[in-house]
Parts: C-alpha cells; sequence; structure tokens
C-alpha cells in the first residue's frame, strides 16, 4: 500500500515549541512548507513545525517568508508559505502534484482534539467550489475537523507509487452550522490545490513544475550513498540551477566531508583527517603527506576508516588548481575514501584528470575485488556441497574465472573511454552474480 510514514507530514505549535497543536503542514523541499493561513493568524507569527512522524528529526521553527502570505480572500486563498528557520535536507519533501480530477480517492492525515499523534480521514474529490474543490467523505464523521487545516491532501498510496499531494485542507462546513460535521445534516471538507497555489506563489510554481527535481538522479544517488559496494568514485555533472542541482542539495548532507570548488584545501584535509584513526603523534606526517609535502606515512593504509567515509567535491571544475585538488583526492583513495565528484558543466576543467587518475584505478581495483569475493564465494559453496576434490578444483570458480578472462582483456584497451564502458559492465555482472550468491 505504499509508504505509511511520510517526514513531509508537519504537525504545527503556534509561537513555542512547547504550544497546543495548532494544525498541519506540509515540508515541500528543505526550507519550505505550506499551511493555511488561518493556522498562522498573523504574517509575524512564528510557528512550531514538528515532524509528527520521524521522530528522529528535530522540531523546527519557522516564519512567512516574503511573498508567502496568502490569506483567505474573495477568490478563496487561505495558504501560508513558511520559511524554517533552519533547513532539513534529512526529511524527505513532498511529492506536489497539479493535477486533479473529480472521484479521484485521496485522504488527509491531521491533528485534531485528542489525536495529537494524527488521524487520517479518506474521501472522493467533488465537485469545484470557487477556487477551492469540495472533499466528499463516506460518512460525516469523516468530514475534517479542526486540527486538520494545512494538511496534504495525498492521492491513494499503493505499492511502488507513492502518495502525492495534490491540495491543502482549507475547511470544512455544514448545512447546520454545528460545531462537529456529524451533528449537521450535510458536511463537506474543502482543499485549496495545488496547482491553485501554484498560481499564488511563485515558488511553489516552481517546486511543483515536472522538471522541478529529478528523481531518476536521487534514486541513483541514495543507492550509492546507501551502498558501500558501489563504485568508490563517481563523477557526474549537475548544470547549476537545475531539477538535478535541486535533487543534489537534499542530499548533500549525506556526505561525511563536503568541499566547494575554490574553498580552502588545508579545510578538506582537517576534516578529512578527523575521519582518520591515526596515533596522534603522527597528525603532522599525515597532514604534510596529504597536502604533498611529505612521502606516506609507513602504516597509511591501516589507519582507513572502519566504515567507509564518502568525500562530496562540489563544483570540481570550479577549483582554481584542480589538479593540486585531485592529488589531494587521490590520497584520499589510498585511505579508502569514497569520492562523489560533481561538475557543473561536462569537459570542464580537472574532467580527465580525475577520470584518468581517480575514476579509472577505483573501478580497476573495484573490480578485482568483486572478482575476489565472487571466486571465496563460489569456492565456500562448492566445499558446503561436497564438491571439491583434486578433480574439481578448476571447476568450482567457473563464474569468477570467466569474469577474470574478462578483467584481463580490460587492461588491453587503450581508450579510456571505452575501458570505463567496459569495465562498469563487469562490475554490473559481478554485482549480479554475487547477489544471486545471496553476497554483496
Amino acid at each position: 500500500m505504499g509508504e505509511l510514514r511520510a517526514d513531509w507530514r508537519l504537525r504545527l505549535r503556534r509561537e513555542d515549541a512547547h504550544g497546543p497543536v495548532c494544525g498541519a503542514g506540509v515540508l515541500v523541499d528543505q526550507y519550505t512548507a505550506l499551511t493555511c493561513a488561518h493556522v498562522v493568524r498573523r504574517p509575524d507569527a512564528v510557528m512550531w513545525l514538528e515532524f509528527a512522524e520521524n521522530s528522529a528529526l528535530e522540531p523546527v521553527a519557522a516564519r512567512v517568508m516574503p511573498g508567502g502570505w496568502l490569506p483567505d480572500g474573495a477568490s478563496g486563498e487561505d495558504v501560508a508559505v513558511l520559511r524554517l528557520d533552519s533547513p532539513r535536507p534529512q526529511a524527505r519533501r513532498a511529492p506536489l502534484e497539479p493535477g486533479l480530477w473529480g472521484g479521484m480517492e485521496v485522504y488527509a492525515t491531521g491533528y485534531a482534539e485528542g489525536f495529537d499523534d494524527g488521524m487520517s480521514l479518506w474521501g472522493r474529490i467533488g465537485g469545484a467550489s470557487g477556487e477551492r474543490v469540495q472533499l466528499d467523505a463516506v460518512t460525516r464523521a469523516e468530514v475534517v475537523r479542526a486540527g486538520f487545516s494545512g494538511a496534504a491532501v495525498c492521492t491513494r498510496p499503493r505499492e511502488g507509487s507513492p502518495p502525492r499531494v495534490v491540495g491543502l485542507v482549507v475547511s470544512w462546513r455544514g448545512d447546520l452550522g454545528a460545531l462537529l460535521p456529524e451533528d449537521n445534516r450535510l458536511s463537506f471538507s474543502y482543499l485549496i490545490p495545488v496547482e491553485r497555489i501554484a498560481e499564488l506563489s511563485p515558488v511553489i510554481k516552481e517546486l511543483s513544475s515536472p522538471h522541478a527535481w529529478d528523481v531518476g538522479f536521487e534514486e541513483r544517488l541514495t543507492r550509492w550513498f546507501d551502498d558501500p559496494d558501489e563504485d568508490p568514485v563517481k563523477i557526474t555533472v549537475v548544470p547549476p540551477g537545475s531539477g538535478k542541482d535541486r535533487s543534489l542539495r537534499h542530499l548533500t548532507h549525506r556526505a561525511h566531508v563536503v568541499h566547494r570548488g575554490g574553498a580552502s584545501r588545508p579545510d578538506l584535509i582537517d576534516h578529512a583527517l578527523g575521519r582518520v584513526a591515526f596515533p596522534a603523534t603522527e597528525y603532522l606526517a599525515y597532514w604534510d603527506w596529504l597536502r604533498g609535502a611529505k612521502p606516506r606515512p609507513a602504516r597509511a593504509t591501516d589507519c582507513a576508516p572502519g566504515r567507509p567515509v564518502t568525500v562530496l567535491v562540489d563544483g570540481l571544475d570550479e577549483e582554481p588548481r584542480p589538479g593540486d585538488l585531485i592529488d589531494v583526492l587521490a590520497r584520499l583513495r589510498v585511505l579508502g575514501f569514497r569520492l562523489l565528484l560533481i561538475f557543473r558543466q561536462e569537459g570542464g576543467p580537472g574532467w580527465t584528470a580525475s577520470r584518468d587518475r581517480l575514476l579509472q584505478p577505483a573501478l580497476l581495483s573495484h573490480a578485482d575485488m568483486l572478482l575476489e569475493r565472487l571466486r571465496c564465494v563460489e569456492f565456500s559453496q562448492a566445499i558446503r556441497r561436497d564438491i571439491v576434490d583434486s578433480a574439481s578444483l578448476g571447476s568450482v570458480t567457473e563464474t569468477a574465472d570467466r569474469h577474470l578472462a574478462v578483467r584481463r582483456l580490460i587492461d588491453d584497451v587503450r581508450d579510456p573511454q571505452q575501458q570505463l564502458t567496459r569495465l562498469r559492465t563487469l562490475i554490473r555482472a559481478l554485482r549480479a552474480d554475487l547477489s544471486r550468491h545471496g553476497r554483496r
């Protein structure tokens, strides 16, 4: 049925981190949230945003951003666009969906009195009511109530298809004017669609556009961060201001060390050394080696971090002297650091050197490591099946041997790009075979 919890669903408190719950909201990127203007009450108010479904995320104060106060008016607006006092890139953002049609099955999670941990109500999209859209509940008890204002109205979650936010809950109405929906003869919920909010707010228009994010890039990069067996060096091009660039901003926090093109290399070395388990008396020896002033310490490879450490270089082609930075990164590779190299344009300064001095050697050694792992796995399984004897020693690692023949041919390829292509193909095949053996 899709995800059960969502980082982007927010519970709001007014003025104080411990104040009463006053409504709901939606995180639309690491800096920005949406709620109703009547929940905020005043354009100068301070709101506290809680990640009700992910307690690992710290609550954060937020204020109405410039141009973000869109109170209820003749055309039905009731929206406040909030700017977080400090970003929350660790939280998954809400996927916004401008499309909306009658009969769509949707749900909303709010924080009504007595339900501070949240309650979800289901319904279907009804007809238009001015700029608002009617939300038809199955029963009057499922009509929204106080505490739902600002809640995300989401599409039905399905396996492999996460919910998307199509609007915000803004109000409910009953024909008798009773305080509770069920005490009226007729009761309906109302929402303001994302499409309408985008018309009112340039920020939301940009974030809800089809090109606002590069979801495929996010998924690939998330896999790379999650799996230390992915390529130890990754080079990618991220054009400034693109959806890919925005997606990168939400994942930069996953790196242990971040270096901006043009920033201080000594700072990079300092931060990297903070992740290395070297003897305290040898700090200067490692410092001088990483900056290229002294030979490599004798036990450098023994001091590699116990868990892979990732260095993200954002804008390597914006480095005034990329060769010097690449020297530092090559030495960090000796210590087992993983590298994510971001170029702002393909073929920019440092491109060829990064490929030849960082990417190619890393992929060659990675393929060799996977080959050895596959050979050991095949041999161990053969022993468990009791098929190893003097006549079968040459055949029990048949798959690894076949890949080894391919690996040796790669050494003879002279064109660097063609060699990289073949290496990547080999690594994918090795990973697939290891997966089939139940090992990565």
